[in-house]
């Protein structure tokens, strides 16, 4: 994925337009990128592609040969990319298509969600959900823009469909299934029996060959609904054209790079140990309470409290300054956050309140342990409120950073005796959750608010 600008078009861009969307790209992209990066707002135009000689030199795409290319190939073609989203229709032309471009991008962040949870439920993978939360804190951190807040978007629609539509029709098969086994049993070796056995065969295979074709077509959600034979059709004649091996492989490759599992597992694994590193010590002291008869318990538990005070307030900056820099040693820079703070204290205040106040509730779902069956139903909710907060922080951090004067002192120092009510009664309502809660004491040592955001 490159900028629009870096890419050969048929309009001549200014140099200061080339160079501003480069930097916009390389805000976006990360310090390690790998040059993969789904930009989520730079979508796909055919009308803007171009082919470049062995000279260098630019050659544009004529409009006719748009034209005259079969309209189901070009239109197709958008739907195996993997790194962008489509463009949006003309809402006054086209408003079919504009409302079902409108209704695939909140499939697609439903999807998302939906992703994100599943993996926040599995022990392990739930690094990669905290990664990719990191990675959305980060981009936006680095950029300051809203619409980098979800990078796997382009993604998700199709990830979605997939999954929706292998359930939709599995779940056919299943009722079919359970038809034929009432038959079976109300009228043993019966000719009704009989036909529904055949009819159960039939029809799994038919659903097989047409899960088969709508993933070979690219997977979106409408094409499980789609008439399966032009399904087929759409197939033989890409088949025929000589271009879908090579277009099928390519589209895999991108698929499994867009969702670049090992950087997104790595970020979270190491913004996890980097934050756990701040909480660890005041958490043990905090939790160091048992017997209220020995001050020296009493004491120390006060000071853990404390302690866990500042850390809860620097945390969620200094994790945001890792996810913007992709550097461990981002977790030490307490002179930046305190830089940041001195420029924007009002914004920082407030983003901290409602990170906070959005993942307190979330410890009632602690109080007892749930079923297993059950817990699924709960990483929607922790990954719902988690994840608005994660952008918040991220945006509040680089509203601070592109803020060249400090605030008043008498409003940073205000700010700063702010921050002890909310975070106080935080970490006062923390205490009682080891008497209360399933877990034990352990749970004060699961901080979903920064660390991973799952409620086990």
């Amino acid at each position: 994925m490159i900028p629009r600008s870096a890419a050969t078009t048929n309009q001549s861009i200014s140099p200061e337009t080339a160079e501003r969307e480069l930097i916009e790209f390389a805000e976006v992209a990360g310090p390690d990128s790998d040059g993969a990066i789904d930009v989520t707002d730079l979508v796909r135009d055919p009308s803007e592609a171009a082919d470049v000689n062995t000279e260098g030199s630019e050659s544009p795409m004529s409009a006719a040969s748009v034209a005259n290319a079969e309209p189901d190939v070009v239109a197709e073609d958008s739907y195996f990319s993997f790194d962008s989203l489509p463009p949006f229709p003309h809402l006054l032309r086209n408003p079919l298509k504009a409302g079902y471009w409108v209704f695939e991008v909140l499939f697609g962040v439903v999807s998302l969600f939906a992703l994100l949870a599943f993996l926040a439920a599995i022990p392990i993978f739930n690094f990669l959900a905290l990664g990719y939360l990191l990675e959305a804190e980060g981009r936006v951190a680095r950029t300051g823009k809203l619409r980098f807040a979800m990078p796997l978007l382009p993604l998700a629609p199709k990830l979605g469909g997939i999954a929706l539509g292998i359930w939709v029709w599995c779940k056919l098969v299943q009722l079919v299934a359970d038809a034929a086994g009432d038959a079976q049993l109300i009228a043993p070796g019966s000719g009704i029996a009989i036909a529904w056995r055949i009819g159960l065969a039939v029809f799994a295979v038919g659903v097989a060959i047409h899960l088969v074709l709508a993933i070979a077509r690219g997977g979106r959600l409408g094409l499980f609904f789609w008439p399966t034979p032009l399904n087929g059709l759409w197939l033989v004649r890409r088949v025929m054209n000589g271009d879908y091996a090579q277009t099928a492989g390519v589209a895999v490759r991108e698929f499994i790079a867009a969702l670049r599992l090992r950087h997104h597992f790595s970020l979270g694994v190491r913004g996890f140990f980097g934050a756990f590193a701040w909480l660890l010590v005041p958490t043990a002291l905090f939790s160091a309470l048992q017997d209220t008869s020995k001050p020296g318990q009493v004491l120390v538990t006060l000071l853990g409290g404390v302690m866990l005070v500042c850390a809860l307030s620097v945390v969620p900056f200094l994790q945001a300054n890792f996810a913007a820099q992709h550097r461990m040693k981002a977790f030490l820079d307490l002179g930046h956050v305190y830089s940041l703070f001195r420029r924007a204290p009002i914004v920082l205040l407030l983003s901290l309140i409602v990170m906070y106040a959005m993942a307190l509730p979330l410890y009632l779902f602690k109080l007892f342990e749930m079923p297993q069956d059950m817990r699924w139903m709960l990483t929607p909710i922790f990954v719902v409120s988690i994840y608005p907060a994660r952008v918040l922080i991220g945006w509040a951090y680089s509203w601070a950073d592109r803020k060249r004067k400090n605030a008043w002192l008498i409003v940073s120092l205000s700010c700063g005796l702010l921050v002890w009510p909310p975070l106080g009664f935080y970490v006062f309502m923390l205490f009682f959750t080891p008497a209360v809660g399933a877990a034990g004491r352990a749970v004060l040592f699961q901080h979903h608010a920064v660390l991973l955001p799952w409620p086990f």
